[in-house]
């Protein structure tokens, strides 16, 4: 069954700790991978198929893989595999910077699971100019605001080399939980370590991430 999409403005006004959160037994089952997003840094789109040349001119810089678990992405035909898996994940987004109305990375939600209440975050990257920006953690609030309407765990895998994501991570509030072989669209399996952010913290953690 087709969702319809929704528009939901996460602005300074909606995060934690003003969003109100729903309780252990009334998780969202329906959990919409792909709505449009948006706060005061930046507007998350549904990725399109009309997407990709826009997405593979920030792609094609090699130094944005260097430290992913697949780091040829910067190929067309390479990258042409990943963008399949995100349009066929139904979860990923184009990210838009606000202020300048470009594009300049991508994303996704992927492997929601309504029983145990969770949800991956993931496939980020953005182009070497938003790098240190704090646009990425801006992004990262949006989304777990937003997941954290509907699930109680927010998980996030992060290549086992990836020192860079895994600082990144860490700032916000994620913790080390697990290590795991990814097994990737098209592409080869992949040591990465599984890193968790829990509901129940999120408000304290939200209002953190705001002052670094």
């Amino acid at each position: 069954m087709t969702q319809s999409k929704v528009f939901i403005n996460l602005g300074d006004e909606s995060t934690a700790p003003g969003v109100t959160l729903q309780s252990e037994q009334m998780l969202d089952m329906n959990f919409d991978l792909q709505p449009t997003l948006q706060n005061d840094d930046a507007i998350l789109i549904p990725l399109q198929v009309g997407d990709f040349e826009t997405l593979f001119a920030l792609a094609s810089d090699a130094a944005i893989w260097a430290q992913h678990p697949n780091r040829d992405r910067y190929k067309k035909e390479v990258f042409r595999t990943f963008f399949e898996g995100a349009i066929q994940s139904r979860g990923a987004f184009l990210i838009v910077d606000k202020h300048s109305g470009k594009a300049v990375g991508s994303t996704r939600f992927y492997d929601f699971d309504g029983e145990s209440g969770s949800i991956f975050i993931g496939y980020t990257f953005y182009a070497r100019s938003h790098w240190g920006t704090g646009l990425n953690a801006s992004v990262k609030r949006l989304m777990l605001d937003y997941a954290f309407r509907s699930v109680s765990k927010v998980f996030f895998h992060i290549g086992s080399e990836n020192t860079r994501s895994q600082i990144a991570i860490s700032r916000i509030g994620a913790q080390k939980v697990a290590e795991q072989e990814v097994v990737y669209f098209g592409e080869p399996t992949r040591l990465n370590f599984v890193y968790q952010i829990d509901r129940r913290n999120w408000p304290a953690l939200s209002i953190k991430t705001k002052t670094t």
